[in-house]
């Protein structure tokens, strides 16, 4: 399985204390050269973390694959034009919360996703939506004729309760596969650390996994090589 490792948060340690450091560009060059098969980032509204700057050096250093997550709004629309990701991930966003915590309602929202959707892929800008596992929001993202989803892993990868955990498990399970039955392309991703990656691995339909915090929150402890060394050894099934 593939790795998009997410930079965010090292930015958002460079924005707490407004220094230089540490540098996400530098981060994701690293990341990139430990096996990494790709590097996300998300630029928020409030530019909490990510902004221009490092989006504009990413996309000039970056040899695997740019992924950059935002909003699907007009002012975000302009900066995916001017950077031209290899990819852009639709998500929902609200300036309250501390990340995102649930997938973008497609189902709700095809009228201005569809045209925004088509925009992006007219400039060449392969499109993802960050879904919540739930077959009628997957079957709104094909029916728009966007080509991959990354399924919402948060509530498996935060459920306390056993009964509740192995739900949520199979709710991923089904989208993935129902995803793959309507031709998308199926990534996942969030909250996902080096100790639940495991029953996600086991399902055959997802390609990809966007992990971010547990490889940054790791890479505090032992650096950043070896914490990507470390999750790349997890999802390519191979001794670290």
């Amino acid at each position: 399985m593939r790795l998009s490792v997410n930079v965010d948060h090292f930015a958002t340690l460079r924005q707490a204390r407004r220094s230089n450091e540490p540098e996400p560009v530098l981060a994701g060059l690293l990341a990139e050269q430990a096996g990494a098969d790709g590097i996300t980032a998300h630029i928020r509204a409030d530019r909490r973390h990510i902004n221009e700057r490092d989006l504009k050096l990413l996309r000039a250093v970056i040899k695997t694959k740019l992924t950059v997550e935002m909003a699907a709004t007009e002012e975000m629309k302009g900066v995916a034009l001017a950077i031209r990701p290899d990819v852009v991930c639709l998500v929902p966003e609200r300036p309250e919360e501390l990340t995102t915590t649930g997938g973008l309602d497609v189902a709700a929202n095809r009228r201005t996703l569809g045209p925004h959707a088509a925009a992006l892929a007219k400039a060449g800008i392969r499109v993802c939506v960050f879904v919540d596992p739930e077959p009628r929001q997957i079957t709104a993202v094909a029916g728009l004729g966007i080509p991959k989803i990354e399924l919402h892993t948060g509530l498996y990868a935060k459920a306390g309760k056993p009964a509740a955990r192995d739900k949520a498990l199979a709710d991923v399970r089904k989208a993935a596969a129902w995803g793959a039955k309507h031709g998308l392309e199926v990534t996942a991703g969030h909250d996902i650390d080096y100790r639940n990656t495991g029953p996600i691995l086991a399902i055959p339909q997802i390609s990809e996994l966007s992990i971010g915090f547990a490889i940054v929150a790791r890479a505090a402890i032992v650096g950043i090589d070896q914490a990507v060394r470390e999750m790349n050894a997890l999802l390519k099934g191979f001794r670290f």
